[in-house]
């Protein structure tokens, strides 16, 4: 069964969501402390990660921002908080998706289940573009015997740029894309997922620019 981790301070919420993912036949594991939840990935993996923005010891922004520069687990972030600027923090440090509280509990499990659905699938079976080989399972794009892990936004996104090479793709269309639950995301979050994206692409191979940015338009992905 996968293995769902929740870092939730509100002990009633945390165990209404415990109970939920059970009968969803999900393995979970609650803890309510950031600072014990460091420890406790320090030894552990979860399959993903319910975080709450605002968390004792530890907040959620700078777990979650441990969290990715480590591994691609998708990550769920969850606040009480609803202005925007939260909403783009959670994204841009490479959260997968946002809830706001009060949230229901069966969107909780239904996103989840979609999440892991999209990382759990196959390895891609797909040519091989640009000297780029994407694995869909791990969340990894590799380069001759180098490989580097993507969010499963980036994920989302290379595989669209790639799938429309040559292409100029706008920023509403790649929003359309990558979020298939219409959520309103800013010019600015696309621009950054971008720059991550392009981050790793480049360390990969120096000598190669994949992603072009096409002034007024959005993003063309060119093979070499």
């Amino acid at each position: 069964m996968p293995l769902i981790l929740i870092v939730e301070d509100e002990v009633r919420l945390a165990q209404l969501e415990r109970d939920y993912f059970i009968q969803a036949n999900f393995e979970v594991e609650v803890i309510h402390n950031g600072r014990q939840a460091q420890q406790w990935l320090q030894e552990n993996k979860p399959d993903l990660i319910v975080l709450d923005l605002m968390l004792p010891s530890v907040d959620g922004i700078t777990l979650c921002r441990e969290v990715r520069a480590k591994s691609s687990v998708p990550i769920i972030m969850t606040t009480a908080k609803v202005e925007e600027i939260d909403r783009l923090i959670g994204l841009e440090l490479g959260a997968d998706d946002y809830l706001c509280k009060p949230f229901s509990l069966r969107e909780l499990v239904a996103r989840t289940k979609v999440i892991l659905r999209r990382t759990q699938v196959q390895t891609l079976d797909r040519p091989e573009q640009a000297g780029l080989l994407v694995s869909q399972q791990n969340t990894q794009v590799s380069y001759n015997g180098k490989n580097t892990e993507l969010t499963l936004v980036e994920l989302n996104l290379l595989n669209t740029l790639m799938a429309r090479s040559g292409q100029i793709l706008s920023r509403d269309q790649l929003i359309d894309r990558i979020y298939d639950d219409r959520r309103v995301v800013s010019d600015r979050t696309i621009d950054s997922h971008i720059k991550k994206l392009r981050k790793k692409l480049n360390e990969l191979d120096p000598d190669h620019d994949y992603i072009y940015s096409v002034y007024g338009a959005g993003y063309r992905f060119e093979d070499k």
